[in-house]
Order: C-alpha cells, then sequence, then structure tokens
C-alpha cells in the first residue's frame, strides 16, 4: 500500500473486514487494531478522545485513524472483526400456489450439415415451431451461448430451453431464458440483503423445492453499520455507491458458488433471481442513487418493482436470467418488509395481526379491519451488540443468554465458547434479569446490593456496572460487563420499537388488547427470549400465546416470489394497499417515545 493509505481503506482493500460501525469517522471505536511491527502516523487527537488510556499505551489505534508510513504487521483482536455470525436462513415454508415465470421445454434440434447450412437460429426457431412456440423473443446473449450448447449435444441435438413467461404486458408473450443440455435441472437465486447479513436460497423451479441456503455477512458493513453511514460513503466519495454494489454483489457471487458446489450445479442452471432487501440495500444493489434517502423527506428513487438482466449488475446467472425485485412501501420500509409478509402469508389477514421485522430498522405493519398500516422505526445497531461496552454480534463466544440466582450469574454462549463479549438476546436477557431481581429501576439506573454490581469510572464521570463474566472465565482475560450506558442504548433501541408499535395502534383507534396475533420475524427476532421482550416493555404484555417467532420471513417471502407470479401480484397490491405512517411526523410519535423509555 503507498504511504499515507488510511489502514481501514487498506484493510478493505485486502478482504479484511474491520467492523466500522461510524463508517470510518473515527467515532465509534470498534475498528481497534495493534502494529506489532512497524510503525504507523502518530496517534490523532480523535484517537485520544475515543480510546481509553490503558489501550492507548497498550498501543491500540483505530484503523480509520492510523496511517500506513511503511512496512507494517498488525494485530486485529476477535472483537475488531465482522466475524461470521450465526446467520438466520431458516423460514416457513413457501406457499402451495406453484406458479412459477418460467417452463422447461425439451425438444430436437435439426443437425447441421452440407445439405442443411441455416443458421443455429433458424433450426431453433424451427423447432420452436414445431413445438407450438413460433414467437419467442431470443436475445443476443442468449444466441452468442447457442452454437456451443447444440455442439455439446451432438449427435442428438437435444436441448433444455428455459422459457419466460413475460406477463407485465395485456398479452402474455414468452422469451427465452436459458438454452441448456438435455435433461439439465434448473434453479432460482433467492436473497434477504439485510443491512447486516445475506441469507440466500437456491430453489429448484421445477417443483418448488428448496435445494440449498446459505448464510453471510453483508460486506458492506466495513464501510458503515447503519444505511445512514453508508449512504453518507457515497455522498463522500466519487465512487462510493458503485463501490458498495460491487462489494455486495461479489459476495453474492462467492454465496452463489457456495450454493451451486452444494448441489453440483453450475452458474448456467441458475435461470431467476428475486433479490429483497430495504430501501437502501435495493438501491445500492440495483444501482439506484440513495442521497435522497438520507435527508427529508427520505423518497426512493424507485417505488415499482424491478425486472432487469442479472448481468446489468454483474449477478453471474444464466445468460438470459433477469432479477426480480418487489416494491418498496417508502424511503425505510422496503422491499423486504413486503417480502417478510409473503412470507408471514399475511395479505389480508381476518385477525388483527402484528408483524414486525427487528434490526437497525425495524418495520412493522398493522392489519386490523382490513386496513394496513405500515412504519419503521430506527431502532440503531445496538441489539446487533454495537455501541455496547462488551457488545458483539451473534458468534460463537457470545453471550446469548443470562440467568440471575440470587449471588450466582448464569450464562450461556454460542457454540458453548468461553465468553469473548454479548449479543443483542444476551443483552436483552440481562437486563430483564436485572429488572426482575429489582437491580435497575424504572429508569435503568442500577442499584441495589450484589456481588457483582460496582462503580466504574466511564467517559462523563463515575457508572455503575455489572459483571456478567469475571476475567479468569473469558476467553479475553478482563470482565464482561453492562454499565448504565450500555442500558440506555437498550432503552433507546426497545422504545423506538415499541412506539412504533403504539402509534400504528393509535391510528387504528385500538389499544395492544386487540391484538390477535403478535409476529416476530427476523434473525434476532428468533433468538431472543419473547419473555425478557416483554418484561422490559419493548413488547406489550397481551399474554404470550399470542406471539409467534417466524424466522427468516423475508427470505421466505423471497422464495415463494421466485416461484409465484401470483405471490408477485401480491406483492404489489400490497404496496399500494398500505397506509404509511411517517413516525418523525406523527403527532403521537414523541409522547409516547417518551413514556416508552421506561422500564415497567
Amino acid at each position: 500500500m503507498p504511504v499515507g493509505t488510511n489502514l481501514l481503506d487498506a484493510a478493505r482493500q485486502a478482504g479484511v473486514e474491520l467492523v466500522a460501525i461510524c463508517g470510518g469517522e473515527g467515532i465509534c471505536g470498534e475498528c481497534m487494531i495493534r502494529p506489532t511491527a512497524g510503525s504507523l502516523s502518530a496517534p490523532t487527537l480523535t484517537e485520544k478522545a475515543e480510546l481509553a488510556a490503558n489501550d492507548l499505551a497498550a498501543g491500540f489505534r483505530l484503523a480509520c485513524q492510523a496511517q500506513v508510513v511503511g512496512d507494517v504487521r498488525i494485530e486485529i483482536p476477535p472483537t475488531s472483526l465482522t466475524t461470521p455470525q450465526r446467520l438466520q436462513t431458516e423460514g416457513q415454508d413457501a406457499p402451495d400456489d406453484f406458479d412459477p415465470p418460467l417452463f422447461v421445454l425439451d425438444l430436437q434440434v435439426d443437425p447441421p450439415g452440407l445439405d442443411d447450412l441455416r443458421s443455429d437460429e433458424s433450426r431453433l426457431r424451427s423447432a420452436l415451431a414445431k413445438n407450438r412456440h413460433p414467437r419467442i423473443t431470443i436475445e443476443r446473449k442468449v444466441l452468442a451461448i447457442l452454437p456451443a450448447i447444440l455442439r455439446q449435444s451432438a449427435p442428438d441435438y437435444r436441448l433444455r430451453l428455459v422459457i419466460r413467461r413475460n406477463t407485465e404486458t395485456e398479452h402474455e408473450t414468452k422469451s427465452l431464458a436459458a438454452v441448456l443440455p438435455a435433461n439439465t435441472k434448473i434453479y432460482g437465486l433467492a436473497v434477504d440483503v439485510g443491512t447486516t447479513k445475506l441469507a440466500a436460497y437456491l430453489v429448484d423451479l421445477e417443483n418448488g423445492t428448496t435445494a440449498a441456503r446459505a448464510g453471510a455477512m453483508n460486506p458492506q458493513i466495513s464501510y458503515g453499520e447503519d444505511v445512514i453511514s453508508r449512504i453518507a460513503y457515497t455522498n463522500s466519495h466519487p465512487d462510493g455507491a458503485k463501490t458498495l454494489q460491487n462489494s455486495l454483489v461479489n459476495s453474492l457471487n462467492n454465496l452463489l458458488d457456495e450454493l451451486c458446489t452444494e448441489i453440483d450445479a453450475g452458474q448456467p442452471q441458475i435461470v431467476e433471481a428475486v433479490i429483497v432487501g430495504n430501501t437502501c440495500m435495493h438501491h445500492l444493489f440495483a444501482g439506484l442513487p440513495v442521497a435522497q434517502l438520507g435527508t427529508a423527506p427520505y423518497v426512493a428513487a424507485v417505488s415499482d418493482a424491478l425486472l432487469f438482466p442479472a448481468s446489468d449488475v454483474g449477478l453471474k446467472l444464466s445468460a438470459g436470467a433477469l432479477v426480480y425485485m418487489p416494491p418498496n412501501i417508502a424511503g425505510y420500509v422496503g422491499a423486504d418488509h413486503i417480502a417478510m409478509l409473503i412470507g408471514a402469508r399475511l395479505k389480508n389477514p381476518s385477525q388483527t395481526t402484528i408483524a414486525l421485522d427487528i434490526g437497525t430498522n425495524t418495520e412493522i405493519s398493522l392489519f386490523h379491519n382490513n386496513l394496513h398500516w405500515s412504519c419503521s422505526c430506527a431502532s440503531g445497531p445496538a441489539f446487533e451488540g454495537a455501541h455496547i461496552t462488551d457488545g458483539m454480534r451473534a458468534a460463537a463466544g457470545a453471550i446469548e443468554r443470562l440467568q440471575i440466582h440470587g449471588t450466582e450469574v448464569q450464562i450461556k454462549t454460542i457454540s458453548e465458547q468461553p465468553a469473548t463479549g454479548i449479543c443483542g438476546s444476551g443483552i436483552l436477557d440481562t437486563i430483564a434479569e436485572l429488572r426482575r431481581h429489582g437491580l435497575i429501576d424504572h429508569r435503568g439506573v442500577l442499584k441495589g446490593q450484589h456481588p457483582n454490581l460496582f462503580l466504574q469510572k466511564e467517559k462523563g464521570g463515575p457508572h455503575s456496572a455489572f459483571i456478567l463474566a469475571s476475567a479468569d472465565k473469558t476467553a479475553i482475560g478482563r470482565d464482561i460487563k453492562v454499565t448504565r450506558l450500555d442500558i440506555n442504548e437498550i432503552q433507546l433501541a426497545k422504545a423506538a420499537i415499541r412506539t412504533g408499535v403504539e402509534t400504528l395502534l393509535s391510528e387504528a383507534k385500538i389499544t395492544a388488547e386487540d391484538i390477535d396475533t403478535f409476529l416476530v420475524a427476523g434473525a434476532f427476532g428468533t433468538y431472543l427470549d419473547l419473555d425478557s421482550a416483554i418484561r422490559i416493555g419493548m413488547f406489550p404484555d397481551i399474554g404470550r400465546e399470542k406471539y409467534e417467532q417466524i424466522g427468516n420471513a423475508a427470505g421466505s417471502g423471497a422464495r415463494a416470489m421466485l416461484v409465484s407470479l401470483k405471490q408477485r401480484q401480491f406483492a404489489e397490491q400490497i404496496s399500494l394497499s398500505v397506509n404509511y405512517v411517517e413516525l418523525a411526523t406523527n403527532p403521537a410519535f414523541h409522547k409516547l417515545y417518551i413514556g416508552s423509555l421506561a422500564f415497567p
């Protein structure tokens, strides 16, 4: 790397994904590294303000602030890496209305010869006409692979064609999506692009079953933990949007390689894709501008469904493969929320139903009396472990469950590994247990008597903290604890979610007691303890039997739209019928939010 290169940028270029919640502004303190050989530029004032004195003394630096001044070797603590975490790829099965936009046609083409000098295209069209498909559009990219596939099929010249039904016009038309050797299986790719995680599925398009699934981290994390940071990155870098698009597409192509290897398939067999994500992820993948999403009134560039060639964005599928992206509802309620509703089978529920997908942004829908309201609340990345003293994502070693029994604190870590930090479900349990035992009051202040409760010095003065695992029982050689400031982060996040729910109930002129079903989707929603969420007031106390955790419903919805044109039509109907509620301008929002900060 040239002298003067920012170390965070150098890591990105090398494919090392450091945590950079603030997008490299130096204010989150997450991208800590330590040089073990060579040297870096002198610590900046930002580093001196952000890093603890003992960390500075030990030689730790912030990668986003340090510059390369020569050959250097660095140590990267586990907490600074975007460690591959437990990724949610489960969900409900796809619906029964199997009605894919593509079908296969097996036929035989006349072989070329000295007595038949017609072009390959002419002989293919002749075979299509004999099979009652005389008018099929064949794109140049498909024609380009036809000669090679034909000659591979000699001497009988039998082919498998994948034909797309185009229903966007008044009269259905057909186009050729792929030319394959005879008897080749065909698949579709469904992807849920989360701000933090990717969930990908290969689906057999001849029977609708899921053939393979895999998850990965969204590589855009190294450019910012949340969508606002990524929008800021695109605004401050001339090629920022293209960089983020390329990093995502490259990761999807790698996931696709992994999936194809698992089932012994080739990428030419992947003939269609459905990609869902929040509005920002949707725009970045599709190559649409995102600057307007970062400023009021936060308007999407496109709300209608998109259908375009996969090759336009560099996704390596069959030559004629298209990508379908469902509609967006608003600037912060995107296609992934529509996919979640489809995956949860919630087009027009007869019961009063709340459905939410918890993430950095939490999208919420309320169905009542055949009406549908929706909103988005900025719950922040605290449930991903961000802005928490010893927070981390749901990776091996993360405390995910906690109980307090008298003076004893019992923890459970992911993969039963020695504790390295605490993830979202663990911090939720911790606060619920502290509240249950009277160790925090309704304001979130630590109080009372417990051997693990102590006073520590922090920025802004001394604060109480509670030790979850002592240094001799952790993998990092120091105590893992929760502080008053950590509790405040969770208060802000849980208040945002509860306010979103209460605002929609207010719009419908009903109360929480009127809710018949409360559906919780997403990775965090799958692993959180519902009793803990209710105890801290994040969810209303309406009876545990009304709650259901439904896994990655957005991924299920994407798979449903991959195999059903009817589900795509449902998606477009949902986008037109929903009443979007903008919380920032809602008159009840401020009062509800303040009231939701306290613990019950």
